[in-house]
């Protein structure tokens, strides 16, 4: 967004700037960190920064991969976050400083706490926090740099009022197809008949695959009790899936898909953009206005049968890529053909408008609100043999930050969660009795919630609260055992052995991976949370991640988040990632999906113990 500041105002709020000689660094090797005194970004720069809000920048980088911007203070402390700025393009980054001076007690969920957007970048809010009362340098650091990335800063200055991060130059960045303007690449595509060509081609290739699968997804060649409902069995010292007719189930899964993907902000940004497709979402209470690349693009491809032949199209391409299991965040209308099993996401609880997700489980209206939200989600899917089963919230940001919470809880109005803290704490205030509370808030979380959904729907499986951020507490673990099955999203080349064997013995449930990816920086997108280091590399990294997760006994499915694309310019919280099974322009990309039905055809076999997993790990640099 746009801050219009009369001039006088912005030369009393910023430290004055006495230009120094722009800085340019190579990033070579595995990781280079490059370090600043505060005189050879700007003579002018004071070690005392208390008072300005934020820290502006004009710069420009070469590569959409991340890089840490490392403050470095009196005493040796160094305070690192990740900066994300849109590639190619000198921008304006107002980093807020208060991200650097306290940890960020606004969101729900672990995606919302951890990041905060800007018009030109976004900034993670994890790490060191402290006063920045004495800084003496700064510094730029870049893990598995690929093609010798470069960085420039040619401005650096302080600002206690936000003058607003914005593109300075180059606009538009963003085509009619939703491209980055600014980058070029193999396959970008120039013009709607190329394009249409390609689609149609694809149109051409699509084969019913070969995988075994019976028309619930499970395995044809097997049989166990069929109830006409997933269920979850241990068959010879190896867990599964049971779909409803009987047959042994591995879920292979994508989340997000649907047509509208691309949730691009486009408020205070129009000049960013050579075209606007149609809004696929309005404006709202609390909430920007949304552009879909994507769908407009699928209406390109189909025109008025743009809303049901891109479900077809869907269908057949997870036929094809042996996905058994439409994954969280999917449009409905692609279950509704019931062709596919699928899970669901739950909500309701309070989670957004609680204490950093902690609803206030004590109040007497709290389990009337959860009875109500479960009914009205479980009555239309609780006879439908085609739903694998119910997730319950959404990675909790509670496991390390319990302080936090309850800081929140003492702070706000009265309330009955507030009663029960200073009751608590009462005998004692220390870290490790907050932690307490928080764990005895978060049983009564799941006995209210679990128990409502087990109301009104006793067919089908409860898949837990696809944790994430690492192994949870303790107390979080042993709180699993009231699920069916324990999830948990694992954004790393590989799922930790010894993790998997931690959950298994702590909770004795079958186990499953909600979310994961590899990306590639490239085409004006960063990698995600996870890099190869091409799409080439990406397949091997399904490969590996797959196969040997599989291998484990109590391991039963896993889930590649997301169907396309992240917007070029950034989804709400900033991320723009190189995460899709398909391009902004509707086009799959070859290498990962031919390595996905490589590894879907050997999974039964990897996960009996049949075969040895795939062995090969992905190069990320």
């Amino acid at each position: 967004m746009r801050y219009p500041m009369a001039a006088a105002a912005l030369m009393m709020a910023v430290v004055p700037f006495a230009p120094a000689a722009p800085q340019r660094v190579v990033f070579d090797g595995a990781e280079l960190e490059q370090k600043w005194a505060l005189k050879d970004l700007n003579p002018d720069l004071p070690a005392n920064w208390t008072g300005y809000d934020y820290l502006v920048m004009e710069l420009r980088a070469s590569s959409p991969q991340r890089f840490n911007l490392v403050l470095y203070s009196g005493g040796g402390v160094v305070q690192r976050r990740q900066m994300h700025p849109l590639p190619n393009v000198w921008i304006r980054a107002a980093v807020p400083l208060q991200y650097f001076r306290q940890p960020n007690r606004s969101g729900f969920d672990l995606a919302s706490v951890g990041k905060v957007p800007r018009n030109s970048f976004w900034i993670s809010t994890g790490g060191v926090y402290g006063p920045l009362d004495a800084v003496e340098a700064m510094g730029v650091a870049m893990q598995a740099p690929l093609g010798k990335p470069t960085l420039e800063i040619r401005s650096v200055r302080l600002a206690k009022e936000d003058p607003g991060s914005d593109i300075l130059d180059k606009k538009p960045v963003v085509d009619e197809f939703g491209q980055w303007i600014p980058a070029e690449w193999p396959g970008k595509v120039k013009d709607l008949a190329g394009l249409r060509k390609q689609w149609t081609e694809e149109d051409a290739g699509f084969g019913a695959g070969d995988f075994g699968y019976c028309p619930y997804g499970g395995y044809a060649n097997t049989k166990a009790k069929a109830t006409g409902f997933f269920r979850v069995e241990q068959v010879d010292g190896r867990w599964w899936f049971v779909d409803p007719d009987g047959h042994l189930f591995f879920s292979t899964s994508v989340t997000g898909i649907g047509a509208g993907g691309g949730d691009a902000r486009i408020q205070g940004r129009e000049d960013y953009f050579t075209a606007l497709p149609p809004m696929n979402a309005p404006a709202g209470a609390g909430r920007r206005p949304q552009i879909g690349f994507y769908a407009w693009n699928v209406e390109r491809r189909y025109g008025a049968d743009a809303q049901t032949k891109w479900i077809d199209t869907a269908i057949q391409r997870l036929e094809s890529w042996g996905i058994n299991t439409i994954g969280n965040w999917s449009d409905q209308r692609v279950a509704n053909t019931r062709k596919k099993a699928y899970v669901a996401t739950l909500r309701g609880w309070g989670m957004e408008t609680g204490y950093m997700g902690m609803p206030d489980v004590f109040s007497e209206d709290f389990p009337k609100m959860v009875d109500k939200s479960a009914a009205e989600q479980c009555a239309t899917r609780k006879d439908d043999p085609w739903l694998l089963g119910y997730f319950v919230a959404n990675e909790p940001p509670w496991p390390g930050r319990e302080s936090l919470v309850v800081d929140l809880i003492l702070e706000r109005p009265a309330s009955a969660i507030q009663r029960e803290a200073k009751a608590f704490l009462a005998a004692g205030d220390t870290p490790e009795r907050r932690k307490q509370f928080i764990y005895r808030a978060y049983d009564r979380f799941l006995e209210v919630i679990n128990g409502a959904i087990r109301r009104h729907d006793p067919n089908h499986l409860n898949l837990g609260l696809r944790f994430g951020g690492g192994l949870p507490p303790a107390e979080m673990l042993s709180a699993s055992k009231a699920f069916d099955v324990y999830s948990m999203n694992v954004y790393a080349p590989s799922v930790n052995g010894k993790t998997l064997e931690q959950i298994y013995q702590a909770t004795g449930r079958p186990i499953i991976v909600g979310e994961f990816h590899f990306g590639v920086p490239g085409r004006g997108l960063a990698p995600g949370l996870v890099q190869a280091r091409d799409q080439a590399e990406r397949g091997v990294a399904y490969r590996y991640y797959v196969e040997q997760a599989a291998a484990f006994p109590a391991f039963i499915g896993s889930s590649w988040f997301q169907w396309i694309d992240q917007p070029v310019t950034g989804r709400n919280d900033g991320e723009n990632y190189n995460i899709g099974l398909v391009d902004v322009t509707d086009r799959p990309y070859k290498e990962l999906v031919e390595a996905m039905k490589t590894t879907h055809r050997r999974l039964q076999a990897v996960h009996a113990g049949k075969v040895a997993p795939f062995d090969v790990r992905a190069k990320a640099q």
